[in-house]
């Protein structure tokens, strides 16, 4: 069954148990109506496998003493799928077993198997670190790390996934000419594969000065590229607002909702949440909401509120 089908099928079963004794009554037909809203809302939300980094090996902090079993990125959609009824994820490359073709398979299987789709990668490794690899004087460093990135292209190609997050590293803000360089020709391998890139304001950059981000978009050309807004990557409100305003018009795909913390009543506390979704709409921004849950405590209930948020304000 094709997902969209079932979506469909489960929003009429809402309608129909419904009107089951009722015949057709207001009460009814109102009832049906909240379930397609609620599955409407589900649509535009994505849950990243970062908000679980610390029960991933590969991500979970030495000092992380929370109880619950480690998770395996082929486990995460059902996880997901029955403990918050979202379907459509985040993966991070860090969070791969292998990107070998039998591996790939099996992770296909998975979505499948849940009627659910990964919406973007995120593709933090070693040759497109913090160092600035990607955007490195040395044109040997810049092909390599362009390289290694084009192979997890491939790697969301293989998946269907719409789209692949890279950050430049450490860019020279007054001269972005090489970072432009690297997006043109990696958003030109992207493209042809019908995968869209984009990049996140993190790391330093487009953080504290958003129109550095805004720049390199501009600089890369019209469509080549994408921005990934981020509502907890910056150092105060002013920033937070005046960045999201500008980034938000170059996001087609993917923005983060970040849970960072909240209160008794289930409200994040460290930024306006209900601001940043109007900066959204306001925008025009039709994508996926992906939580990225990065606060203390346990991260399953963070996920749970940030998902609650979200619910309130979409």
């Amino acid at each position: 069954m094709l997902r969209r089908d079932f979506l469909v099928r489960l929003a009429a079963g809402a309608a129909s148990a419904g009107l089951g004794h009722g015949g057709g009554s207001l009460a009814s037909t109102t009832q049906a109506r909240v379930a397609a809203r609620a599955l409407a809302k589900l649509e535009r939300i994505s849950i990243s496998t970062w908000s679980l980094h610390n029960y991933f090996r590969a991500t979970r902090r030495k000092d992380f003493n929370l109880p619950g079993p480690m998770v395996a990125l082929l486990d995460f959609p059902e996880l997901i799928v029955e403990k918050y009824r979202v379907r459509h994820f985040e993966f991070c490359a860090m969070h791969f077993s292998s990107t070998e073709p039998a591996y790939l398979q099996e992770i296909k299987y998975a979505l499948v198997h849940t009627l659910s789709t990964v919406v973007s990668l995120s593709v933090d490794i070693q040759e497109c670190g913090p160092e600035g690899t990607f955007s490195d004087p040395d044109r040997k460093t810049r092909m390599a790390a362009l390289c290694a990135v084009k192979q997890w292209v491939d790697v969301a190609h293989a998946l269907g996934v719409r789209s692949v997050r890279v950050g430049p590293g450490k860019v020279n803000a007054e001269d972005l000419a090489l970072s432009v360089e690297s997006y043109k020709a990696l958003a030109a391998y992207a493209l042809a594969k019908g995968v869209r890139v984009t990049v996140e304001n993190r790391g330093g950059f487009g953080t504290e000065h958003p129109e550095e981000l805004v720049r390199l978009l501009k600089l890369t050309g019209p469509g080549r590229i994408g921005a990934l807004p981020d509502f907890g990557n910056f150092p105060d409100d002013p920033t937070r607002e005046k960045g999201l305003k500008m980034f938000f018009p170059y996001a087609q795909t993917v923005c983060h909702a970040t849970g960072l913390e909240f209160n008794a009543e289930g409200a994040e506390t460290r930024y306006n949440f209900p601001k940043v979704m109007e900066i959204a709409k306001k925008a025009g921004y039709r994508g996926v909401y992906s939580i990225e849950f990065d606060g203390p405590g346990d991260p399953y209930a963070g996920i749970q509120k940030t998902l609650d948020e979200l619910l309130k304000y979409l």
